[in-house]
């Protein structure tokens, strides 16, 4: 069952449509943020490392809802809300670098019971304003007592400078109301381009800092190797002395 047709069994019942779809977006977040955090433990047991910095979730409020209904000239009612609304549960993944957040989708891809409705790489395709973001909305199955609802939740996955810039960003453009001088959109978007430097700089910097871990574990192994492999040539070489 998908959320309109459950919320289609409440009509006529407005308290309890609203409630309804609060509790299956509520419901949402917490199955979505457990898988989220067993996947970054998983990844820590196997690789010794944590792809995650933090993760932000949030439901979006009434106000906002309505807003956002209105403004792309939808009436402001709960199967609209349902419908159209896709980012109403939200869940922000933070990472430390690029790959990570690449190497975090494939992995939610994969669990069995997600389904992946759209995927907008805003990190490859950048939108205008110089925002840099990949974006998943995927449906989870919610378990009620006598039914199942399939419902929707807005995935963002970022590193940390892109989350910086987009939180300024946001800040920025809500004191202008959406209409920032052009001025002010133009020193964003340079500053978008220095994030990007910034994260392929790190990412580089990452990847040496692994390499060079490696290329110091194949030492250390070799050492040891040749180490043992010397010690037992001295045990035959005693053992041989000890026979003559």
């Amino acid at each position: 069952m998908d959320q309109v047709e459950f919320i289609r069994q409440m009509q006529g019942r407005v308290v309890d449509a609203w409630n309804s779809a609060m509790l299956l977006y509520n419901s949402a977040i917490k199955e979505i943020s457990t898988k989220i955090e067993i996947l970054n433990d998983e990844f820590q047991h196997t690789h010794q490392y944590n792809p995650i910095e933090y993760v932000k979730t949030r439901v979006k409020k009434p106000e906002s809802i309505i807003k956002k209904l209105h403004r792309y000239g939808y009436a402001d009612n709960i199967e609209n809300m349902v419908t159209y609304c896709n980012d109403i549960a939200g869940l922000r993944i933070v990472c430390s670098f690029t790959n990570d957040i690449y190497r975090m989708a494939d992995m939610i891809g994969q669990q069995s019971d997600i389904t992946v409705i759209s995927i907008k790489d805003y990190i490859k395709n950048p939108k205008e304003s110089g925002y840099k973001s990949y974006h998943m909305l995927v449906t989870i199955p919610i378990f009620l007592s006598d039914k199942v609802v399939a419902t929707k939740v807005e995935i963002q996955i970022r590193t940390i400078a892109m989350d910086f810039w987009a939180s300024l960003e946001h800040k920025i453009y809500y004191k202008f109301e959406g209409n920032a001088p052009e001025y002010i959109s133009r020193d964003l978007r340079e500053c978008s381009g220095i994030v990007s430097m910034l994260d392929a700089k790190m990412l580089s910097l990452n990847e040496a800092i692994m390499q060079t871990k490696k290329e110091q574990v194949r030492e250390e192994a070799e050492r040891l190797v040749e180490e043992h492999a010397h010690g037992k040539l001295e045990e035959l070489l005693k053992s041989s002395g000890e026979e003559k």
